[in-house]
């Protein structure tokens, strides 16, 4: 498990019901590394401005995060974290490696208005 504030995601069953009852949802999958960390930060600052999406991480070494590994969004990503946008469980948008509050915060807005 992550050692972060956010909900984590540790079982397919976990995974199936982050996108079934929610509608939106950020699922940050990563290490407690130099590159996810931020990205943890940034969704901790902002889970309390968007109380309409969920925010999970997963932890990229268990096997449930293949879901996320295996996804046709994720294939060209370099680094991580591998940041996975949902809309009513589908995917709206996919980002690799480190990103910055008002990054992460751009992809709210325009996704989740």
């Amino acid at each position: 498990m992550l050692h972060t504030n956010l909900k984590h995601i540790e079982t397919n069953e976990e995974y199936e019901k982050a996108l079934n009852e929610t509608e939106n949802a950020m699922i940050c999958c990563g290490r407690m590394g130099p590159m996810c960390i931020p990205v943890y930060s940034a969704m901790i600052e902002l889970e309390k401005d968007y109380t309409h999406v969920a925010f999970y991480d997963m932890d990229f070494d268990i096997p449930v995060s293949s879901i996320i590994r295996q996804l046709p969004e994720c294939t060209g990503f370099m680094g991580l974290p591998f940041t996975i946008y949902y809309k009513k469980g589908e995917i709206v948008q996919a980002t690799g490696s480190i990103q910055s509050k008002d990054h992460v915060e751009e992809i709210l807005k325009a996704n989740f208005q």
